[in-house]
């Protein structure tokens, strides 16, 4: 069992041990998508559409490692945003773990919320979004403040909500 590995059980072991609230999730797993195949490119001028691009190549090998690092994690459900790169980065994770990605608007966090809160009270779920709706998501669920860079794609945060305890793995 490699370092990375190790490190994401004995932080998943930790936040199962902690107390859990009749509300909350048991675990969260927050990642950003991986690496876009455009570099970042910014939304179209003309229309102010998102970029939707594919994931590059280093993005496809980064979300087959997270499958690899989440493949005995307990995940029971994966919602990523609307975009193709939030919905490959969880595609690997989803097929090992015989899930399907579930698509949400990345605009509706206090939706998604609720629907965790309501159909996956006692799973362990992993969210799938970007450098704006991760933090987002994580302080909705009670957790810390959160900042990401623009080009962090390596941060796997785990989330216990009934404590607020958060903890950061890079991979």
């Amino acid at each position: 069992m490699n370092r990375m590995t190790r490190i994401l059980t004995m932080a998943i072991c930790a936040a199962l041990l902690a107390p859990a609230t009749a509300h909350a999730q048991q675990m969260v797993i927050f990642v950003r998508h991986a690496e876009r195949a455009d570099g970042g490119a910014a939304p179209n001028a003309m229309t102010a559409t998102p970029a939707d691009p594919l994931l590059s190549a280093a993005g496809q090998a980064r979300a087959e490692k997270l499958a690899t690092m989440l493949a005995d994690s307990g995940i029971k459900a994966i919602f990523a945003t609307e975009y193709r790169r939030t919905i490959d980065t969880g595609k690997p994770v989803a097929a090992k773990l015989g899930l399907t990605v579930q698509s949400v608007p990345g605009r509706e966090t206090a939706a998604l919320i609720a629907k965790l809160k309501a159909d996956h009270s006692k799973d362990v779920v992993l969210l799938i979004g970007h450098s704006n709706t991760v933090p987002a998501a994580i302080k909705a669920l009670g957790g810390p403040a959160v900042t990401m860079r623009d080009d962090e794609y390596d941060a796997i945060y785990v989330l216990n909500p009934a404590t607020g305890a958060l903890t950061l793995i890079r991979y």
